[in-house]
Formats: structure tokens, sequence, C-alpha cells
């Protein structure tokens, strides 16, 4: 069993004012390795800023805190390091990489994470697959990553890496925004897929409960101003649905220059 433990992270962004602002201010998490837990709150709280945070956005500054990989110093690792030690992140809005096609795409990038090439008979295999459970044209493989593809598709395409690189801990920041119900299934039955194998840990990050119909969160937290507010279970969730995020009070502060989504 892995775990990804997050103490006490304070965080903040340096605005287009050049004003510094505080966004995390003081996170404590623990996850490990074949659990599932989700993230929820307004706007401005704070989400977005931790996914970024573990992943090694550079424009998140951590004031203090810690985060540690089996006792391994994530802020001291590289970006390309993280994802080594198993670190993965589906981003909210995936980028387009014009000139880059998916195949070249995927496979260098596996056998970056890996330290040497996939067998290219397995691989071939893998990724049609993968690419088949996941509703991605075969055609796709051929085209420059993300380019011209829909909300739908940029986000499955997302979690096509996450089954093909088979990371410790996924962070997925939003991914059921922008997805109708067909596409949403479609995602959460590939993060199920990846999940079930016992193997990885999922910090979920989300607005709403629907994706938590399909992927079953064991623990819930909710966000408010950049702190953990409430703990729970699923049961969390719903009350949650019933009742919004009212009785926490949403400071106008809050999402005041922070990152869209934060």
């Amino acid at each position: 069993m892995s775990t990804l433990k997050i103490t006490d992270l304070h965080v903040s962004i340096e605005t287009e004012q050049g004003v510094r602002k505080q966004i995390l201010k003081g996170v404590s998490l623990t996850i490990n390795t074949g659990e599932s837990h989700a993230i929820m709150g307004p706007n401005g709280s704070g989400k977005s800023t931790l996914a970024s945070t573990i992943a090694g956005h550079p424009r998140y500054l951590v004031d203090s805190g810690t985060i540690t990989l089996d006792g391994e110093d994530v802020l001291a690792m590289s970006v390309d390091q993280r994802a080594r030690a198993g670190l993965f992140l589906a981003m909210q809005y995936p980028v387009e990489v014009p000139g880059v096609t998916m195949t070249n795409f995927l496979r260098t990038a596996k056998t970056a994470l890996d330290g040497k090439a996939p067998s290219l008979r397995h691989w071939t295999k893998d990724v049609k697959e993968a690419m088949s459970q996941l509703r991605i044209d075969a055609d796709f493989a051929q085209r420059n990553v993300n380019e011209g593809f829909s909300g739908g598709e940029k986000k499955r395409v997302e979690i096509l890496q996450l089954e093909l690189f088979k990371p410790r801990f996924a962070i997925l920041d939003e991914t059921d925004s922008g997805l109708d119900v067909d596409a949403l299934k479609v995602v959460s039955e590939g993060v199920n897929r990846e999940h079930s194998k016992g193997g990885m840990g999922t910090l979920l990050i989300t607005h709403y409960t629907r994706i938590l119909r399909y992927i079953k969160p064991d623990f819930v937290h909710v966000f408010v101003d950049g702190r953990i507010a409430e703990q729970g279970g699923p049961e969390l969730a719903e009350r949650l649905e019933a009742e919004g995020y009212d009785r926490f009070g949403t400071p106008v502060s809050a999402s005041v220059d922070a990152p869209a989504g934060a």
C-alpha cells in the first residue's frame, strides 16, 4: 500500500497586480491506494489549487506544510519526477498539443514513466482495447493531441492516459465538467476499471454529486475558503446535494483573483 499525505498545507498565488494571495490555509489529507476520496466545494474554495500544487504547477507557491508520497518529499520533486513517482493529474481544461500525434505522445510518455519502451505488440493491443472501452474512435490515434477534440473527447483522452499509465494516485480535477450523461458514464467506467485493480488511490474534485453516482467515494471532504470544513462518508455528498453549501458560508474574497475553478 502507498500513501499520499498532505499536512497543514498553505499555498499562495501571485495576482496580476503583483499581490500574493493565500488560497490554501492549512489543508491536511491522507489518501491510501485502494481508497477513493471526493473533494467538493464552491468555486474559489481551493480545490483545483490543491490538485495543481500536488502536480507541481509553478504558479502555486507553497508557504508552509508538506506533501509526501510514502515518506518521500513530493515538493522537492520536479513535475516529471512526480509523474514517475506515480502521481497523475487529469486536468480540468486539457490543452491541445499541435504537431504531436496521440500515438507518439502516449508511447513516449509511457517510456518516460517506466524507463523503457513498452513492447510494441502488447502496447498496440492495450491502446486499442482502452480506446474501444472509452469509445474513442481508432482514427484519433493519428490525430494531434486534443487538437479539434470536443470537451467530452478531451476528458476521455485524459482517462485513456490514466488507464495506460497506471499511476499510484489519480487526481481528477472536475473531470465531469462539460460531459453529457453518456460521456460521464464512459469516463466513470474507465476510472472504476483502473481503481478496481486496487493499486490506485483516487482524489476526485467536483462541484456536483452526479459523478459520485458512478464513482463511489469512500470519503468526502468539503472545501470552503481554503480549508476542509467538513469530512465524512458518501452520505455527506447526499447531504450537500440536498442542502448546498450555504450552511458553510461562502466568503466573497475566496474567488477574488483566484484561478478559474480554484
